[in-house]
């Protein structure tokens, strides 16, 4: 064990967000803060879900993490309260390491324990949610994006359940160094472990790719 942390709010799905774009599936972005013991699986939290699977969900992305301190900074860039759910996170935590959690890092959390997988990246869907003018590049280059995870261990979770930081990975690539496209010798060894999730994978080479282009 190497660190600790606290889960601030457990938050689920609370209405169906319609976009208004043809084709475009409406949005779960909307997440509220619940009470009592969560369920958390392969896919996720019980009463949570994604409406559009194809760039969101699944097991490499089965729940999605932000801290509140970072929630804080934007709260006074913004000039309002960001309350938990807002940035359509699944857990509001403090104390650890979220964005700048190394990938692969294991938590421990209530009877479940998560690993950290892939950064959030922002989308249209997410501006159109926030509301805030160049949403999706202010969020890009503040890089507080929040880390995803999947769900190692099933079991249940909670508010106020402490986050154990069980395991960090010699490699050293943080999430935010996938979402930045930094730390090329971390993301290579970390492509070199047996077993990555698909998404990481993906990612870190594709990161790869972009610095040889360059």
């Amino acid at each position: 064990m190497t660190d600790s942390g606290r889960v601030e709010a457990v938050c689920v799905v609370h209405t169906i967000v319609p976009l208004g774009r043809r084709g475009v599936v409406d949005s779960a972005i909307d997440k509220r803060p619940v009470d009592g013991p969560v369920d958390v699986g392969e896919l996720g939290l019980a009463g949570d879900h994604s409406s559009d699977t194809t760039f969101h969900g699944g097991s490499d992305q089965a729940v999605y993490a932000y801290d509140d301190a970072e929630a804080v900074r934007w709260a006074s860039e913004l000039g309002h309260d960001i309350s938990a759910g807002w940035f359509g996170e699944n857990l509001r935590t403090t104390g650890v390491a979220v964005t700048d959690a190394v990938i692969g890092s294991r938590w421990r959390v209530g009877s479940a324990v998560l690993e950290v997988t892939i950064p959030r990246r922002p989308c249209r869907t997410f501006a159109k949610w926030v509301d805030e003018p160049r949403w999706v590049k202010r969020f890009a280059e503040r890089g507080d994006v929040g880390a995803y995870l999947r769900v190692v261990e099933p079991g249940t979770l909670r508010r106020g359940d402490r986050i154990v930081v069980e395991g960090i990975p010699s490699h050293g690539a943080t999430v935010r160094d996938l979402f930045h496209g930094r730390n090329h010798a971390g993301l290579a060894q970390l492509l070199s472990l047996p077993d990555l999730p698909k998404k990481v994978t993906r990612e870190a080479e594709a990161a790869l790719r972009v610095s040889v282009a360059k």
